[in-house]
């Protein structure tokens, strides 16, 4: 995959599997393409007016981008929780779970609401917070909250991946610690790609690790990538090891 915006090339060349059932990290300094790539995971890098790509992106085999894939089909497979929550404020808790079903066209009973409700808030580790006030604002929830009531809203439409673009990053510890329990709860059912400037969290959450690298004015790219232990501990590229120990960054 290779992208553009304009005439200025953000990403080169860029190859990478993520495993099924497994949480992906994608670390490296701030301008190195992370997000970029993370956003035409699921088709958000179109929606910049001067961006252009170049490659597939293929989930069991099949390339999203392909012209016989709907984008709300690529949407409802591959959700995104963004670095700052973003629930609909003055929408009720329960109402903000069931927004990705209205907008992909699911159409369920009322028991069968309630059930996606519970189940998608109990997967983000909010359930037994917020059971009592379902129909309370989003908008009044603690920012950790926030940020698992749009986890449940994400995986309420079961989708096969979810993007985490620096999902902790606006967080205290405690709510952090949270929302990584949280992934490591998910991972069971979904697979994880996750943006994170946090050397020790990508530790933490993550079985596979890629490092993104734009040196010098060149685009970014992966300079290396593989078992997250081993790409902090041995890692192959010298570049690899002084980023993860905080030599640059």
């Amino acid at each position: 995959m290779s992208a553009w915006f304009g005439d200025h090339q953000v990403l080169h060349d860029v190859s990478l599997t993520m495993p099924s059932g497994q949480v992906t990290a994608l670390i490296g300094p701030s301008g190195c393409g992370k997000s970029t790539f993370l956003r035409i995971l699921n088709r958000m890098h179109e929606l910049v007016p001067s961006a252009s790509l170049a490659g597939e992106v293929l989930l069991d085999g099949d390339d999203i981008y392909d012209a016989s894939h709907r984008l709300v089909d690529a949407r409802k497979k591959i959700g995104m929780v963004f670095q700052k929550p973003n629930p609909f404020p003055a929408m009720s808790i329960y109402d903000n779970v069931l927004a990705g079903l209205k907008l992909t066209g699911v159409k369920a009973g009322r028991d069968e609401k309630d059930a996606i409700v519970e189940r998608s808030l109990t997967s983000a580790g909010l359930w037994k917070e917020v059971r009592d006030r379902l129909r309370a604002p989003g908008g009044g929830l603690s920012g950790g909250q926030q940020q698992r009531l749009c986890i449940a809203r994400s995986v309420a439409v079961r989708p096969r991946v979810l993007l985490m673009d620096e999902p902790c990053s606006a967080l205290d510890p405690t709510s952090t610690r949270v929302i990584e329990e949280t992934m490591t709860e998910l991972a069971r059912e979904v697979t994880i790609v996750i943006v994170t400037h946090n050397m020790q969290q990508a530790q933490r959450v993550s079985q596979q690790c890629a490092f993104f690298l734009a040196s010098q004015g060149q685009p970014g790219h992966i300079v290396e990538h593989g078992d997250t232990d081993v790409m902090f501990d041995s890692p192959i590229d010298p570049r690899t090891y002084d980023y993860v120990n905080g030599r640059f960054g």
